[in-house]
């Protein structure tokens, strides 16, 4: 793969919760597709650029904890609550989340989440009215668009992971 093209200080994310090391076949399985992977980390440089305008950083990064948080992913859950502290979240803003008390955080924080939630957990229940609720809480077309990409990457990342320490598992039975 071409790391130059991969901007400096990009994660592996998915490398990095699955606990895939150099080495490990389960890794070399997973970079046999180089597109699949470069492509992977430049989404993920994408959705998390600083300088995305619309959706804050700590914006898109409480909607990814709380996506992965309630899809059991803790591993993935912790690294975006991690990252998410680093760029100036609170501790006590994520614990509202944690409890679904949207309506204690700031509005437009609280219409996110509650975004992510519905299309994490039920897509198929989404309406236009939900999208006027973030409009009301001042979310821009591209903001929202952005935010749906944003949850479908994190699935998508947590699905990845989890295939990964599957087949890290039935690896490590195998050999035993």
């Amino acid at each position: 793969m071409t790391e130059s093209i991969i901007p400096a200080g990009v994660p592996d994310t998915i490398d990095a919760v699955a606990g895939l090391r150099d080495g490990d076949a389960v890794a070399a399985l997973r970079r046999a597709r180089d597109k699949v992977q470069l492509h992977t980390r430049l989404s993920e440089a994408a959705l998390f650029d600083p300088a995305l305008p619309d959706l804050s950083l700590i914006e898109r990064l409480h909607a990814a904890r709380y996506v992965a948080l309630k899809s059991n992913a803790d591993a993935l859950a912790s690294t975006y609550r991690t990252r998410l502290l680093d760029a100036g979240g609170t501790a006590e803003d994520i614990a509202r989340a944690d409890t679904d008390a949207f309506d204690t955080l700031p509005p437009r924080l609280g219409a996110i989440l509650a975004h992510a939630r519905l299309l994490a957990q039920a897509p198929v229940d989404a309406r236009p009215a939900d999208l006027d609720a973030l409009k009301s809480a001042g979310l821009t077309t591209p903001a929202i668009v952005a935010l749906s990409q944003l949850v479908a990457f994190v699935a998508y990342q947590l699905r990845v992971g989890a295939a990964a320490r599957a087949l890290q598992a039935r690896a490590a039975k195998e050999a035993a």
